[in-house]
């Protein structure tokens, strides 16, 4: 098989002097190769039936799931007081989560409210909320609504996710409420900091997309194309760059606890810190790669108190191996908080243990 040998051929027709008088030139079309038989096929144009037909499947996905879930995504306007008391208002978007009222929406909409929270639903309804219940350390709240027989949309599995994969935002940018936009997935495994001050988290595995979000975009719905809720979204981080908070295992345990008891607790350790290939030595004795690097013990912490340095690295919580920090943040949770762990760590090369006991972290 053999490519095309040129896409211009000419020749120089020399006259006296040394210079080329002129220069033809002849333009000829390059073909392609069938793999089977050697002949040359010219390239045929997508048909209009065929573009039509892509359109048609893309547009039914999009507009089934704008059908199904539109419903279920709320307005919701929230009044907020100043510190000199002065009183503004602000909105964001709210899913529907269960039929008697439960709304899930993002932590820093409803974050300083003082009340007057509302929800204006797509039949018109205007219903007044209560917060019961918010996490910064997430960007997730739940907030009931004063009404019933709500239309409820269906929780998806963000693990599920793959590059590419078709996702339809709904929310209400700007208050224009019941916009819809899509895109892909962009990227996964994205990182979220989160909280302030001692209170800081990482929120892991964000889904990035390229479905545009607007201020008011936040707390509203990021669906696949079965219209199961598959994120909360909650930034902007560029142009063509949104972020959402994945629902998953995770999420629907940190939702349920709001729901039962208004807030989430969770262990404090007290360190920053991030991944880092472990010497080779220690891999090869623990037939892994990488653990924490401790780069800051905050003062006074359980860290601290432990005897916890930087430059350690942590390669364990009783027994259970951490290459991370979404690693032991998984493991930081109410059943550990004031029961002493045992952490390994590698100082200087070599193996240790230390006796550690979290302390609840306050999200303020």
């Amino acid at each position: 098989m053999r490519a095309p040998r040129a896409v211009q051929a000419g020749r120089w027709r020399r006259g006296r002097g040394r210079e080329p008088r002129c220069y033809r030139r002849r333009t000829v079309g390059i073909g392609f190769i069938d793999d089977v038989s050697g002949a040359i096929q010219e390239p045929g144009p997508l048909g209009p039936a065929d573009d039509a037909d892509a359109l048609d499947a893309y547009s039914r996905a999009v507009t089934a799931v704008a059908r199904t879930l539109g419903p279920s995504v709320a307005s919701i306007r929230v009044v907020r007081r100043d510190r000199r008391g002065a009183q503004g208002e602000g909105s964001g978007s709210g899913v529907v989560i269960t039929p008697d009222g439960f709304l899930l929406t993002s932590a820093h909409v409803v974050e300083g409210s003082s009340g007057g929270l509302r929800a204006r639903l797509t039949d018109g309804r205007d219903l007044a909320l209560s917060l019961v219940g918010a996490d910064p350390l997430s960007d997730l709240a739940v907030l009931r609504a004063d009404g019933a027989d709500l239309p409820a949309a269906a929780l998806g599995d963000a693990d599920r996710l793959t590059v590419g994969q078709l996702v339809v935002a709904i929310g209400n940018p700007f208050g224009l409420a019941g916009s819809v936009t899509a895109g892909v997935v962009s990227a996964l495994g994205r990182s979220l900091p989160v909280g302030r001050g001692r209170a800081r988290r990482v929120v892991e595995d964000v889904i990035q997309t390229d479905a545009a979000l607007n201020p008011g975009n936040s707390g509203g719905a990021l669906a696949d194309s079965r219209a199961r809720v598959v994120g909360v979204n909650t930034a902007v981080a560029g142009f063509g760059l949104g972020l959402a908070v994945p629902v998953n295992a995770t999420t629907r345990a940190i939702v349920a606890a709001l729901m039962r008891e208004g807030r989430v607790r969770r262990a404090y350790v007290g360190i920053a810190g991030g991944p880092r290939p472990l010497p080779p030595r220690v891999a090869s004795q623990l037939g892994r790669d990488a653990g924490i690097e401790v780069v800051e013990v905050v003062p006074g912490s359980p860290a601290e108190r432990s005897g916890l340095r930087p430059e350690d690295l942590i390669v364990d919580v009783d027994g259970v191996e951490v290459a991370d920090v979404g690693d032991l943040q998984r493991l930081m949770g109410p059943e550990r908080i004031g029961r002493a762990v045992e952490l390994g760590i590698v100082r200087e090369g070599a193996r240790r243990s230390l006796e550690l006991t979290p302390v609840e972290l306050s999200a303020n």
